[in-house]
């Protein structure tokens, strides 16, 4: 066997090697929920983790990550941490351990049923794959604080994107915190009430007035995925291509990495990539006033690029919609280098 068979076998094993090791500790974790099925009960949780005293918090969490996992409902255990650990720790606790099951799940898709899943995606999952594929960060942004599709759910279907896990983990952090904050509040005021301390009304009004502030947060996550969209005029692939064949003035600029660019890019399209844009700024001056068509994978890149070249004074920059993905979808011709 040759050195390239060999070294194909060999990260052939590695894979398999590493979905055998995440179907293995996937089923010990749904043996070990089935064993200790009975933490997930929030009246015995509640007094497991009192009962556990400096380990309470690791055992709540682990019971959060199993709860994610195995898909079971995680508002009452948001809840009961605001109760158990009150609204700092609580929201601290809650959501890590909504975060470390949701990357685990993710992780599961990815590296073990990816395969198997895409093979019967279909609606609303190629939706959700072509939404990340085009916004990125904003996308998980978008889902996690206007939550459209189940939480559960969305873990697992996010590992079939080619989104970063450390992204993924970053915006599920960051953006699950506000519904994770709210939660826990109205947990801890719960906790109080039935106490009764004193403040219930203010803590009732905090909590209400918290859950008011995340009903209107898509408005801001809808700013954050317009302005990522915001780039002006667009070109369709199969414009770009009319355009291209009727041999009209226009400059292909591919903003993509050399390394893309070289894997495959439109014919006679010109490489610069993003990040070497305005020094090469000289380089385009005969273009300043004439079509310049800016691509790049999908939107991300090219966006970005578009709006430079505007600020620059270019003044008829055309971002080709979905780039290179829409360009190879329509089974048009690419040139490698």
């Amino acid at each position: 066997m040759d050195l390239v068979g060999r070294q194909g076998l060999g990260l052939l094993n590695t894979r398999t090697v590493a979905r055998a090791t995440l179907v293995a500790a996937l089923a010990v974790a749904i043996v070990a929920a089935w064993l200790h099925r009975d933490m997930l009960d929030i009246g015995a949780l509640d007094a497991r983790v009192r009962d556990a005293g400096a380990w309470g918090p690791a055992l709540y969490m682990g019971a959060y990550i199993f709860a994610t996992v195995l898909s079971l409902p995680g508002a009452l255990l948001t809840l009961a941490g605001g109760a158990l650990f009150g609204p700092v720790w609580g929201t601290f606790y809650s959501l890590t351990g909504a975060t470390v099951g949701a990357t685990a799940a993710f992780a599961i898709t990815r590296y073990v049923a990816s395969d198997w899943v895409k093979r019967r995606a279909g609606g609303w999952m190629l939706s959700l794959i072509d939404g990340v594929e085009k916004e990125g960060w904003r996308f998980v942004a978008f889902v996690r604080l206007v939550p459209f599709l189940p939480f559960n759910l969305l873990n697992y279907a996010l590992g079939l994107t080619r989104i970063r896990l450390a992204h993924y983990v970053l915006a599920s952090y960051v953006f699950m915190l506000p519904g994770a904050l709210a939660y826990t509040y109205l947990g801890y005021a719960g906790r109080e009430a039935i106490a009764g301390a004193d403040g219930m009304l203010q803590k009732g009004l905090a909590a209400l007035a918290l859950l008011a502030a995340v009903a209107f947060l898509p408005r801001f996550v809808r700013s954050l995925r317009g302005a990522g969209r915001s780039t002006g005029e667009t070109l369709g692939a199969a414009e770009l291509k009319d355009r291209l064949d009727e041999r009209q003035e226009i400059l292909v600029l591919d903003v993509r990495t050399v390394a893309d660019y070289a894997d495959g890019h439109v014919p006679g399209a010109t490489n610069v990539p993003v990040e070497a844009l305005l020094q090469r700024v000289p380089d385009l001056e005969a273009w300043r006033d004439r079509p310049l068509a800016v691509i790049c994978r999908t939107n991300r890149r090219s966006g970005a690029a578009a709006r430079q070249l505007r600020e620059q004074g270019f003044r008829n920059v055309l971002l080709v919609n979905d780039g290179m993905l829409a360009w190879q979808q329509a089974g048009f011709p690419i040139e490698k280098t």
